[in-house]
């Protein structure tokens, strides 16, 4: 006799924790109260990895997968989508964005391939409530404020509008960054301040300006 999947098993163990004669926590729960598990179990699956421990691996990935069913079960209950929905969009998604694999289209690196990508994506997304009109449109709200920094200044430079963002001529060795990086997240400490928020709300005035300057530049541009 042939087993059924195991996805099958986890959607009925989930759909039957949220009946009425299931588990009284898991029915409590929404949407908004799940959005700090997620990003814990993402967390903890990081550890799992930098540790090569695939026991635990195995483990973190099967409650980030938790995650997602709940999710998918939330939102099948007020009529929304369903996990069935969520992978074949997924599944669509994955053919319709690597043509290289699928299709015809012949790439020469890896650049080429984020270059189909990125042109891909943006067509899909063109003339819907998900168009991104500026090349900061995307970026995740909720980022750790460094990561956040990050994602700016490579959007920013590929978009061209980094003013004055020429490497320092200040030369610092990795180990020498991270020590001054903690340093100043220890002065910030002292003087009863909050690195993080600090630096989310620079983050915030630089995108500001980053964003006028893209506007500027695209209005500079003659109309073709």
């Amino acid at each position: 006799m042939k087993k059924k999947p195991a996805i099958e098993d986890l959607l009925r163990v989930m759909a039957k924790l949220r009946s009425p004669t299931g588990c009284p926590w898991d029915r409590e729960q929404s949407h908004r109260t799940l959005r700090r598990h997620a990003i814990e179990e993402v967390y903890e699956l990081i550890d799992a990895i930098e540790s090569r421990d695939d026991v635990e691996m195995a483990e973190e990935l099967g409650d980030l997968l938790l995650q997602v069913v709940f999710h998918c079960q939330l939102a099948y209950e007020r009529g929304a989508f369903d996990f069935e929905k969520v992978t074949r969009q997924l599944v669509a998604k994955l053919i319709r964005r690597h043509p290289h694999v699928f299709g015809k289209t012949t790439v020469k690196n890896v650049d080429e391939v984020w270059a189909n990508w990125e042109k891909i994506k943006k067509a899909e997304k063109d003339g819907t409530h998900l168009e991104r009109k500026s090349a900061f449109d995307g970026i995740p709200k909720h980022l750790p404020a460094l990561l956040r920094a990050e994602k700016l200044l490579k959007k920013a430079r590929k978009a061209k509008v980094l003013a004055g963002g020429h490497p320092s001529k200040r030369k610092l060795t990795q180990a020498a960054l991270a020590k001054e990086l903690f340093e100043l997240a220890v002065f910030a400490q002292s003087r009863g301040w909050c690195a993080e928020e600090l630096l989310a709300g620079e983050i915030k005035r630089r995108e500001q300006q980053l964003r006028k300057r893209e506007a500027a530049a695209g209005s500079a541009r003659p109309n073709r």
